[in-house]
């Protein structure tokens, strides 16, 4: 079965420098979107916008906290999977590529 989610388009937002920053961050659990935007000196929108295709193809999920903050966890398996996967793992290491020229 064929995912429901463009597989090119989830890689590039996965490898996009500052998304990778945010999703490093929720590698140890949910986080409010609040301390996102302030670990990665940006604002709530700009966080739920850098994420937003990851959130719609459920690889992070959106949800909120007691005081009604919105918080955002990390499907690990899932995104294992995408760069496990024979095609998403060619376009990973892309993306990484392009990660990597645009640090140096």
């Amino acid at each position: 079965m064929e995912p429901a989610y463009d597989r090119d388009r989830a890689v590039e937002c996965m490898f996009d420098p500052a998304a990778s920053a945010m999703l490093a961050e929720l590698e140890d659990g949910a986080k409010t979107c609040r301390h996102l935007a302030d670990a990665s000196s940006s604002t709530e929108e700009d966080v739920l916008a850098r994420l937003g295709y990851l959130i719609e193809c459920g690889f992070v999920v959106r949800g909120t906290d007691d005081s009604g903050r919105v918080t955002l966890e990390a499907d690990s398996e899932k995104l294992s999977e995408l760069v496990e996967d024979g095609d998403g793992f060619g376009a990973a290491v892309e993306g990484l590529e392009k990660m990597d020229s645009y640090l140096n």
